[in-house]
């Protein structure tokens, strides 16, 4: 009996892409997945919180409540930490285009955005200050000069490091929204 669900020689549906009848257009949405190595170091993020917090919990059956107290929120600061790592990236909506970092989002409505573009320059390697010839996706906004293009996203940061498929799809993704959003 044959089963074709399992066979890696079916051939793809052209509907796999269709976005669903639930999805929110409203909403934000990355529209690339985070990279491997950011969720690898995440997941080791994570790993360590469970440590401390197994140790804040040894500390409290033994100790103070002071010390658990502080163990606690150091893994509290770690579990943040990770989950704002796995949030960082390019966001799309109907209002705009934001740029996650680490520390500091910034929103940039559409019609701020006179154009999105892949472009070959030298790019930063894990955001590190060593630099290697790679493509950056740059946004071109009206208020500001050519030459203070912000990067959005490079070939070589912590989603698109050793996946240049990837980046090719987002860069094209994040392309089409501000096609589709900045026409009007």
């Amino acid at each position: 009996m044959p089963l074709p669900f399992l066979t890696a020689d079916r051939a793809f549906e052209a509907a796999d892409d269709v976005a669903l009848p639930f999805e929110d257009r409203d909403r934000w949405r990355r529209p690339y997945r985070p990279g491997p190595c950011r969720v690898g170091v995440a997941a080791l993020w994570l790993l360590l919180a469970s440590y401390v917090l197994f140790a804040a919990v040894i500390i409290a059956l033994t100790g103070t409540l002071t010390e658990a107290g502080a163990i606690f929120g150091i893994a509290l600061l770690v579990i943040a930490g990770a989950l704002r790592l796995l949030r960082m990236g390019v966001w799309v909506s109907p209002h705009g285009l934001r740029r996650v970092s680490f520390l500091v989002t910034r929103t940039v409505p559409w019609e701020q955005v006179v154009a999105v573009r892949t472009v070959q320059q030298p790019v930063r390697w894990l955001g590190l200050p060593r630099t290697v010839q790679g493509q950056a996706l740059m946004l071109v906004r009206r208020d500001r000069a050519a030459d203070d293009m912000p990067t959005l996203m490079t070939t070589h940061n912590a989603d698109f490091l050793g996946r240049v498929a990837a980046f090719d799809r987002a860069t094209d993704a994040v392309e089409a929204w501000a096609a589709e959003n900045t026409r009007g």
